[in-house]
């Protein structure tokens, strides 16, 4: 049973930590803004279920090797770089249309998995949760495996309603691109360069 006040003080970091800007709530903003309400939701599940994946794998202790081997946090690195430059290239070459037909032609599918591939190729995404879920474990409680599960998926739960929320209002800015030729060009240029930039900061990123 985890006490209140460590369910409280957990409650309140994990909301915290999802609202402050990263690359999470950027790819979720754009890509909301550009497709759509619903795109976002369904690329929020997606990168709620690599939150779960990042989750198992602290629980089960495979998140260390990111930590301890720098070929494998590396090659994280390079995936999670070039699949982000990919997702540039598409905004980039993007001219514009009717915002309704495209999140059509986006298979719901292809909009959730965009979102897991983004956030298990973040190795700052394992370690993070590495040092974090740890820390309001104790074995005096019993099963460590079973609090880090518990309390990841708090944090995956928090992180759905903070990411959610940002899928839901960038849709406003969706609204407005949707009366917009020319904005929307602009909004798939200005998103283009954020993906390069992201992609450039992962692979700045160390250990």
């Amino acid at each position: 049973m985890i006490p209140v006040d460590v369910f409280l003080v957990f409650i309140t970091a994990s909301v915290a930590l999802g609202l402050a800007p990263g690359p999470d709530n950027i790819f979720v903003l754009t890509q909301s803004a550009l497709n759509g309400r619903k795109a976002g939701i369904l690329i929020t599940l997606g990168l709620c279920t690599g939150l779960i994946v990042h989750t198992a794998a602290v629980a089960l202790g495979v998140a260390a090797i990111f930590q301890t081997s720098e070929i494998a946090f590396t090659g994280l690195k390079i995936l999670g770089a070039v699949y982000l430059v990919y997702i540039a290239f598409l905004a980039f070459k993007a001219s514009a249309t009717n915002i309704d037909q495209s999140v059509a032609e986006i298979a719901p599918g292809q909009l959730y998995i965009r979102g897991i591939i983004m956030n298990i190729t973040n190795p700052k995404v394992a370690i993070f949760f590495l040092a974090f879920l740890p820390q309001f474990s104790d074995p005096a409680r019993g099963s460590v495996t079973i609090q880090i599960l518990a309390f990841g998926g708090l944090f995956i739960v928090c992180a759905f309603m903070v990411m959610g929320s940002i899928a839901w209002f960038s849709g406003f800015l969706g609204d407005w691109l949707k009366t917009s030729d020319k904005a929307q060009i602009i909004m798939n240029r200005i998103a283009g360069t954020i993906f390069i930039g992201l992609a450039l900061r992962l692979m700045l990123t160390e250990r």
